[in-house]
């Protein structure tokens, strides 16, 4: 039939009354942001008049309830569909879409028929900046709505003349589902049916009328990457037995308890690891069968064992992810994201993401990540110029281009983009029960010519350098965390000095539990990588750390970045002609890591199977190490001078006045026999560490008796020890003061 053809019957003529052929034609031709001012059923003087876009199809049916069908007018021969019902209100209805060459016959309910699902103080609430569980309706999700159930879709495109979702249940035509605008700019539409595995993209048309598509940013699994399509996800909640784990959580992660941490990158598991082709069941892959990716077989649930194994031998209380949020570019290594909703299926699903959450838990090891929310990917498929304008990125290339890292700067004076990110990190928190999140590059972040030259880059209102929103988000961000989530805990990776980063929001501090101390490790890296003969004239490099060690709570991170990306680059830097004087110095650098005050971080691969269980155990059983790290009370210095012997001695401790440990430690290569040292307290002092130990590859030179201190004046102590100092290693003794052992007499 063609277009204002008059039919013969009365209702007939009636319908054709009733055809706005000018907003038909928008329909048709996909630029209709409102399709359900014409879709769906509307009640008139007439009846209930229902009309219906199905490309290609050319006869369409409603079926009633009790199964009575009605056959409806074909009024666009591209596939519009309308009838007039003799109802005063709405029945019950599916349509018959009839076969029609390859397409097969479906009953469909009306995805028009049911309403907006997102509510006005959601949309409220997301506009002000305030919607933290955006991420739980933005996306795919799939509901019943009314006893039917489909997916709720939901996107966030304000300046779209029109979005579509396609995929592969209608055939990637942007005509076939036009969602519904909403005042927010947030389109929706619910499609009944719909199951989880469909692949989906929304097709967004711009007022020029160029045509894309664009991925979800609120996806909760996408396709492996190179491919882009967003992947409707199995709603199943994931069954978590990690109770146990989460009500001792506040208390592992207090700021005087020990925190050991492994840094993993997932892609570079297989290298640390080789053998991961055994999965769950410990079912070997077959001779010859292909590995899925240059992981060699990594997965997040063939990684879950090895990890718990490894983690708990060598004695972490951490475990801490480069980003797992989907990202484009596996060189990458996760920094610059493209779904920040969802786990990289590069690993698996969302559910065997919390499986490897779930089994760390269960084993008592807390599990950390980092998540950037400064920077997300470049590239047509992702958020870039999303609704063909600078939606989530500034307008500004002086703004909203990172030069350093080739991505998008976040616009975080928006507040629609607040609500996104801040639903993100309690995604993360809350849906996978993760225990802190760290923020990398923060320094980039906060300073607006972070990377610039000259005129390459926009002062704030008062003419600085600072970024002042990313301040005022930052603050936000951990300020709801924890508020929320008492016990997460957020760490900070931030280069410039900025102060106060782990200060309280409440004077104007930025908020963060910790701060990597990149300053320390940088000089300590600087300084280890010297010819032992040469190292007396940079002890300042060793010694400048403790001049601002409590300006923050600090984090000393052997992390990524000193690793350049591989596990065996730290242990490759030791210097020596052997390997054996290599293995020394990286012994010499764990062991003055973990007994100089700061939360621990080491990447993985640095650790030494045969040496870091009773190095972790040092450190979490003596409160010495960690109890006092925010204070001077927790540390004293004894020697720092002597930079002819390349020596440090140092004391830490904890409340009680004999809870002590004396460290020394000697970065020459020559061994001292009976080198004295002074001695804080008279007593008996016990080597409980040596890094120099035969057993850990060492020369032996331990200190096996205990040694009871004398008044004899050394380092400005009225009393003194004897010792044995190993060459390229660390001794670490113990303190019974008299009162102490005789109390211990008086008890036994």
């Amino acid at each position: 039939m063609k277009r204002g053809q008059k039919l013969g019957t009365d209702m007939e003529n009636r319908l054709y009354e009733y055809m706005d052929w000018a907003a038909i034609e928008a329909v048709v031709y996909a630029e209709e942001a409102h399709p359900e001012k014409l879709l769906g059923p509307h009640v008139t003087k007439d009846g209930v008049l229902l009309q219906a876009f199905f490309p290609g199809r050319k006869e369409v049916s409603v079926k009633l309830r009790g199964g009575r069908e009605i056959p409806m007018i074909r009024e666009d021969d591209e596939g519009y569909f309308a009838i007039l019902l003799d109802a005063r209100r709405v029945p019950a209805y599916t349509y018959i879409l009839k076969a029609c060459g390859s397409l097969p016959e479906i009953e469909t309910a009306d995805p028009y028929s049911f309403g907006p699902q997102i509510t006005a103080r959601e949309e409220r609430n997301f506009l002000a900046g305030t919607w933290y569980t955006a991420g739980d309706r933005l996306g795919a999700h799939l509901v019943t709505i009314n006893e039917t159930q489909g997916v709720l879709f939901a996107v966030w495109a304000p300046n779209a003349l029109r979005v579509s979702v396609v995929g592969d249940f209608n055939n990637w035509d942007g005509r076939a589902c036009p969602m519904i605008r909403r005042e927010s700019g947030i389109f929706e539409l619910f499609i009944p049916g719909l199951q989880a595995g469909a692949l989906y993209k929304y097709e967004l048309k711009l007022q020029t009328g160029l045509v894309y598509l664009k991925t979800d940013p609120c996806g909760s699994a996408f396709q492996v990457m190179p491919d882009t399509a967003a992947v409707v996800a199995d709603p199943e909640p994931f069954d978590w037995k990690d109770q146990s784990w989460m009500d001792i959580r506040i208390a592992r992660q207090a700021k005087d308890a020990p925190i050991a941490v492994y840094e993993v990158d997932m892609s570079a598991l297989a290298e640390v690891f080789p053998d991961f082709r055994e999965d769950t069941q410990g079912e070997r892959q077959q001779p010859g069968q292909e590995e899925t990716d240059a992981a060699a077989g990594v997965t997040f649930r063939t990684a879950a064992p090895v990890l718990r194994e490894h983690l708990v031998r060598n004695g972490y209380t951490h475990v801490e992810f480069l980003p797992l949020a989907e990202y484009p570019l596996d060189e990458s290594h996760g920094f610059g994201s493209s779904g920040f909703f969802a786990p990289t299926s590069r690993y698996g699903t969302l559910q065997d993401f919390c499986f490897l959450v779930d089994m760390l838990h269960r084993a008592g090891i807390g599990v950390l990540m980092d998540w950037q929310p400064g920077f997300f990917a470049r590239g047509n498929d992702f958020l870039s110029a999303f609704d063909g304008t600078c939606l989530y990125e500034h307008l500004n290339p002086k703004q909203g281009v990172h030069p350093f890292f080739n991505t998008h700067i976040f616009n975080l004076g928006r507040k629609e983009v607040i609500s996104f990110l801040l639903s993100s990190a309690l995604f993360w928190l809350r849906t996978c029960h993760l225990d802190g999140l760290r923020v990398p590059e923060l320094d980039s972040m906060l300073y607006l010519d972070y990377g610039k030259s000259y005129g390459q880059w926009v002062a704030n209102m008062y003419g600085g350098n600072e970024n002042l929103e990313a301040e005022a988000f930052i603050r936000r961000l951990n300020s709801v965390i924890h508020s929320e989530l008492p016990g997460v805990i957020t760490i900070a990776e931030e280069r410039s000095g900025w102060p106060a980063v782990t200060g309280p929001v409440s004077k104007e501090g930025l908020g963060f539990d910790y701060k990597w101390n990149n300053g320390c490790v940088d000089d300590y890296m600087r300084y280890i990588q010297l010819d032992p003969l040469f190292r007396g004239a940079h002890q300042d490099d060793l010694t400048f750390s403790m001049v601002y060690m409590y300006a923050e709570r600090f984090m000393l991170a052997l992390s990524h970045r000193e690793a350049e990306n591989r596990p065996d680059t730290i242990r490759r830097m030791m210097p020596g002609s052997k390997e054996s004087l290599k293995l020394a110095n990286l012994r010499l650098t764990l062991s003055y890591l973990v007994t100089h005050p700061g939360k621990k971080l080491f990447y993985m691969g640095t650790d030494l199977p045969e040496f870091m269980p009773d190095l972790l155990k040092l450190y979490t059983s003596h409160p010495a190490l960690f109890r006092s790290d925010e204070t001077s009370d927790g540390f004293e210095w004894i020697s720092n001078l002597d930079t002819e012997k390349s020596l440090l001695v140092y004391v830490r401790r904890a409340e009680q006045a004999n809870d002590l440990l004396l460290v020394v430690c000697n970065f020459s290569n020559v061994e001292y026999d009976s080198l004295q040292v002074g001695v804080p307290l008279p007593g008996r002092y016990k080597e409980i560490f040596n890094s120099d130990a035969l057993q850990y590859g060492g020369s032996g030179a331990v200190n096996p008796r205990v040694k009871l201190s004398r008044a004899e004046e050394k380092d400005e102590r009225p009393y003194s020890i004897r010792i044995k100092v190993p060459p390229l290693g660390t001794a670490v003794f113990s303190l019974r003061t008299e009162e102490a052992a005789m109390r211990h007499r008086k008890t036994a």
